[in-house]
């Protein structure tokens, strides 16, 4: 019998700080929006660039985490699982939202010190074609 599985990941640029706030129990939750870009090309040849706004929730540790390490812009690797849920608001009306609740993040950034050089930071060399024997 095969398992079926609720995973997503998402990697890409946040649109602004995590918001961080603590609920009536206690518990952390951090809220981020996370734009993800596909490029591909049109019929015609073109290539386009698509941007997809994502909503996020995490919980306790990780909304910790997020409050600490992130910032507006910060390139960041997601996992978790879609969640459905509705509510309704100050009108009275129902209201039904799709977000993304983290599991686990990874910050992609990478920090350069002054003295490293660009492969101790993983950015990799290449070379001039001009060097190049053919």
């Amino acid at each position: 019998m095969s398992t079926l599985r609720n995973r997503v990941q998402l990697i890409g640029h946040l649109g602004a700080d995590p918001e961080v706030k603590t609920i009536e129990s206690g518990a952390k939750l951090a809220h981020i929006r996370l734009a993800t870009t596909e490029n591909y090309r049109t019929q015609s040849g073109e290539w386009k660039e698509e941007t997809t706004w994502h909503n996020v929730v995490a919980w306790e540790n990780l909304a910790e985490r997020m409050q600490l390490n992130l910032q507006k812009g910060s390139y960041v690797m997601i996992e978790g699982k879609l969640v459905n849920r509705s509510y309704t608001d100050a009108s009275g009306q129902k209201k039904y939202i799709s977000e993304v609740r983290a599991m686990s993040m990874i910050k992609l950034d990478k920090k350069i010190s002054n003295n490293a050089s660009p492969e101790a930071a993983g950015i990799l060399q290449t070379a001039d074609d001009d060097s190049l024997p053919f």
